[in-house]
């Protein structure tokens, strides 16, 4: 599953709009719509706010499995 999708799963399971999340992690409404739209890399500081917002952890929202 894309990284981005995952993230929009598990702010959407909270339910989260994308203002919520970007409130909570002192960010703008555009960037989280950027992250979740690929065309943001966030920085590990806000990877971790964002784990910890959507009650997860990196290497569920973020760590990208390669394919064998």
């Amino acid at each position: 599953m894309p990284l981005n999708k995952r993230m929009r799963m598990a702010r959407v399971a909270l339910d989260l709009t994308q203002q919520d999340l970007a409130k909570q992690v002192g960010v703008s409404r555009q960037t989280i719509s950027m992250i979740e739209a690929g065309d943001h890399n966030p920085t590990l500081n806000l990877c971790i706010d964002i784990c910890k917002s959507l009650k997860t952890d990196l290497n569920t929202l973020f760590w990208e499995e390669s394919s064998k």
